[in-house]
Parts: C-alpha cells; sequence; structure tokens
C-alpha cells in the first residue's frame, strides 16, 4: 500500500469512527484539505475496495473499513496520544487511595478504564498459584464468626470471613491461627493441600473436631485467592453507541459477556499468544545486525493485544474489537485488563488509555505493597 492510500485509508477510518455514516470522495477533501481531486480519491477507494481494505454498503456512495482495513490502521495507521499530567495525577489519587486489598484496587480498574473509554471494561485478579504464603492470621470477630487474613509475596493481602465452632475463644483462635502459620509459611499456593494444613492440627492441645473446621475454613480462604475473579464495568456504556440500536446484535453481545468465566479464559490465552508472540519477535531481533536498537525498540512498545470482528473467537462479538494487557505485581503476579467496543472505536485513544491504565496500575500496587499494605494482619 503506498503512501496516498495510507493518508486515504487513515482519513476514512477516522470520519467513520467519528460519524458512524459511509465515507465518500468530497467529504474527504472537506474535512482533511486533501492535495488530489475527487476523481482521484475515489479512484483509490476503489483500489482500497479491491483490496479488501474498504466495503461499501448498500448503494450508498461512500466507503466504511472492513475487518482488514481496521487491521492496516491498527497495525500501521496509528497515533497514541499521551494522557495529561494531570489526569495521572487524579488516576492514582483514584486507583491507591484507602486502599485495603488487591481487590478494591481491581474493581477501581475496571470502574475508571471503563469511565474514561465509555466502553466495556473487564479486569481479571491476579493469578496467585505460583506465589507463597508469608502470613496468615486468624482474628476474632464474635463469638462463631472470625476473619482469615492472607499475606501473599510480595505483600498482597487478602480476607474473608469464617464460621468457626462457637466454643472457641480468642486465645485459643490464636494458637490454632499460629500452628498454622508455623505449618505453611513460605509454601506456594499451588503446594498447599488439606492433607498439609491438616498436620497443624498436631501443634495444638484442642480437641481435634474443633481444630479441624477452623482448619478447613482456613484451608477454603486460602484456595478461595486461586480463583480468578472476573471485574466487568461499563455494560451499559455501549447502549450509547449506535451499533447497539440493532437488538440483535446487542442481544448477542450481552449473552456472551454474562458468561463471564468464559470471557476470562479467552483473555488469558489472548495473554498466553502475545507472550509467546513477544518471545519469536525478540528471538527475530537478536539475529539481526541492528539487534541492540531493535531490542530496545521493541521493549519499550506498550504490550497490547488487538482482536477485530473476525479475530475474537467468540461467537456474539463478530462486530466487536477487544483490546486487552497485562498487568504484573512483583514478577509472578499477573493478571488482564480487557476493553470491549464496537469495531468503530478511537483504537489509538484506546490503547493509551489501557497502557497508562496498566503503568498506573502496577506503579501503585509496586508502592501500596512495598509499604506492606494497611492491613493489620502485618502487625506485630
Amino acid at each position: 500500500m503506498d503512501d496516498r492510500k495510507k493518508i486515504i485509508l487513515k482519513a476514512i477510518v477516522d470520519d467513520y469512527v467519528r460519524t458512524c455514516e459511509p465515507v465518500g470522495s468530497k467529504s474527504l477533501v472537506r474535512r482533511h484539505n486533501l492535495s488530489y481531486s475527487s476523481a482521484t480519491i475515489r479512484n483509490e477507494m476503489a483500489e482500497l475496495e479491491e483490496m479488501g481494505l474498504l466495503i461499501k454498503p448498500h448503494t450508498s456512495a461512500g466507503r466504511m473499513p472492513s475487518d482488514k482495513g481496521y487491521r492496516a490502521y491498527v497495525d500501521n495507521l496509528l497515533s497514541l496520544p499521551e494522557i495529561p499530567l494531570e489526569e495521572e495525577i487524579a488516576a492514582r489519587q483514584f486507583l491507591s487511595e484507602n486502599l485495603r486489598e488487591a481487590r478494591e484496587m481491581i474493581e477501581r480498574t475496571a470502574e475508571y478504564l471503563a469511565e474514561k473509554t465509555n466502553y466495556l471494561s473487564v479486569v481479571l485478579s491476579p493469578q496467585y498459584s505460583d506465589t507463597s504464603l508469608e502470613q496468615i492470621k486468624i482474628m476474632m470477630i464474635e463469638p462463631g464468626r472470625a476473619i482469615v487474613v492472607l499475606v501473599l509475596s510480595p505483600g498482597v493481602v487478602h480476607d474473608r470471613l469464617i464460621r468457626i465452632p462457637s466454643l472457641i475463644d480468642e486465645k485459643d483462635l490464636q494458637e490454632i491461627g499460629h500452628a498454622i502459620e508455623r505449618c505453611l509459611a513460605g509454601k506456594r499456593l499451588d503446594d498447599i493441600t488439606l492433607v498439609t494444613i491438616s498436620s497443624a492440627a498436631e501443634a495444638t492441645d484442642l480437641p481435634e473436631v474443633l481444630v479441624n473446621q477452623v482448619l478447613y475454613e482456613a484451608y477454603i480462604a486460602i484456595k478461595q485467592t486461586e480463583r480468578i475473579d472476573v471485574y466487568i464495568d461499563g455494560k451499559y456504556q455501549l447502549l450509547k453507541h449506535p451499533e447497539f440500536r440493532d437488538v440483535n446484535r446487542a442481544s448477542r453481545f450481552y449473552d456472551v459477556v454474562r458468561q463471564e468465566q468464559m470471557v476470562a479464559g479467552y483473555m488469558r490465552e489472548m495473554e498466553q499468544e502475545e507472550e509467546q508472540n513477544i518471545v519469536e519477535g525478540l528471538d527475530k531481533i537478536e539475529k539481526m545486525e541492528s539487534a541492540p536498537k531493535a531490542l530496545a525498540t521493541q521493549k519499550d512498545r506498550p504490550a497490547y493485544m488487538v482482536r477485530i470482528g473476525q479475530e475474537i473467537a467468540l461467537s456474539g462479538m463478530e462486530d466487536m474489537s477487544f483490546i486487552t494487557t497485562t498487568y504484573r505485581i512483583g514478577r509472578q503476579i499477573s493478571g488482564q485488563i480487557g476493553v470491549i467496543g464496537p469495531k468503530r472505536m478511537e483504537y489509538g485513544n484506546i490503547i493509551s488509555q489501557i497502557s497508562f491504565v496498566n503503568r498506573v496500575l502496577c506503579d501503585v500496587a509496586k508502592d501500596h505493597y512495598a509499604r506492606g499494605g494497611d492491613h493489620p494482619a502485618i502487625e506485630g
């Protein structure tokens, strides 16, 4: 594709994203002050259509981008706007204010991204299975109820309310908690089994039937942290867009979104594909003569994945685009952030926002957990 075709394709995508109307040659000349005649632009548009980059809906004289056209735009013609400093400051404050748990930070991320993009946001909780248990505290709330507080590496805090035998008092509960911590501290979550935690019963003189109930509840609390939670925000933001005036189209999409774990599984697959592509890309670059410069450029690029229309392997999302990125808390813990919207989206702005939120989330998490969080579990 030569430079003139690139200019025209970019102008058509930009105009269609803004107006949701097929774009004609005369409007291109008028809106973009192109130095080409309308006849020249019509010829180029016809060639772009033959290349599969544009489509002509019905009998309209205008054109609109195809999936392939959007792909060419994202891969070759995209510009990413900078996020203003004041917006960055506000985002950091919103994500970090009064944080107690990782879950709160993830929920706020989904809320912030939906508001800024006007699309649907999906954020997956981190995978903790490869992390280790640093501390576990069990604290009495009232007779029969307690809270289990887990501190994972690197300082991520989770808590869960549990039921305990009403015969257990605060001193007994503290003794059981210390026994569990001695038994499990430093172990990977994947390696903790019910058999493993049951051995803590041997370190107490309390009745076995009482201890075993607390051990089981603590075990469930630990295993709950391995579950991937899905946080979705902005479900009704999409109803503002013209594409969702089609009731059948909207219904198919929302049927998919309701299957949250399926969406989460697809995002995990996208992450694995992204990591594989990065590895293959770096392997190729290392063989180039300009490897040092190319490697630096590759590492500086924001890591995101864009799936457009038919590229999305989820039935019901054929008319959508799905942009994802991977966030990290430390070296071992990672999760996914995604934005779903119509194919007619402002790709540059959305990618800038999702990359920016990724960076802020990682920074806030690093700062928060470097301080050990604010949870009483790490005191004393």
